[in-house]
């Protein structure tokens, strides 16, 4: 998938291009620097059945836990550069985690692109189709919880960069300047 590829590769010049004090910043994922956000985006082509079993049985069967613990042994392991290295080496990797949709590494960099730009006041522009495609199947998933944040089916007037944010956990500043705030679900 080419869209995935070019927002791997995005995502790694936007990781290379922080400054130093920029890395060491949280995230809209509550509880993660740049670094463990950078280490999570490593995995979805790095994890394999086992390494999910023994994850998910170690983590009391908590996707986030584990996914949190995941990144943060990951981002100890690995240096700035060698975690931004594998995000490239593995760019037009098909391959995905166990159970997840091909479609769901897109939905993991479209977001998680957003994670890390937003609280650095820096403009990130979403592509059009393929985050249309990646709200689409949000919406359809149980897995990201959007039935629960659109009950009724109806989605607010707002660009689809902001609707695929709210519909995978983050929420809308009340500042009328439609940023995105913190968010508990990590490991997404």
């Amino acid at each position: 998938m080419k869209w995935l590829e070019a927002e791997r590769l995005s995502v790694a010049d936007l990781l290379d291009d922080l400054t130093d004090d920029e890395w060491q910043r949280e995230t809209l994922c509550t509880g993660w620097t740049m670094q463990e956000m950078a280490a999570h985006l490593t995995t979805s082509t790095r994890t394999g059945w086992w390494d999910a079993i023994k994850g998910a049985v170690t983590s009391g069967f908590s996707f986030d836990r584990m996914g949190d613990r995941q990144a943060r042994a990951i981002a100890a392991r690995f240096t700035r550069s060698e975690l931004i290295a594998q995000i490239r080496e593995t760019a037009a990797s098909p391959k995905r985690a166990p159970g997840a949709a091909p479609i769901d590494p897109l939905v993991d960099f479209l977001v998680h692109g957003q994670d890390i730009a937003r609280p650095l006041g820096r403009s990130r522009e979403m592509p059009l189709e393929p985050a249309q495609s990646a709200l689409e199947h949000v919406l359809r998933s149980s897995f990201y919880g959007a039935r629960k944040r659109f009950p009724n089916g109806e989605l607010p007037a707002l660009p689809v960069s902001d609707l695929l944010m709210i519909a995978t956990g983050r929420v809308l500043s009340t500042t009328g300047d439609n940023t995105v705030g913190n968010s508990n679900m990590r490991s997404m």
